[in-house]
């Protein structure tokens, strides 16, 4: 499986997720929640709508 990339807000910069997992948004919306492998921030990445 590839890495998700998402972008941390501690570093400010796009940064691969340790530990991501897909998730489901109220409305139907999927997402990844992650952490930053440099400074361990919690990350998270909106995907989409599920169809």
């Amino acid at each position: 499986m590839a890495a998700e990339i998402g972008y941390c807000v501690k570093c400010r910069e796009k940064r691969e997720m340790k530990d991501a997992k897909e998730v489901d948004m109220k409305g139907g919306r999927r997402a990844m929640k992650g952490t930053c492998v440099k400074c361990g921030t919690k990350m998270f990445k909106i995907l989409g709508k599920k169809k």
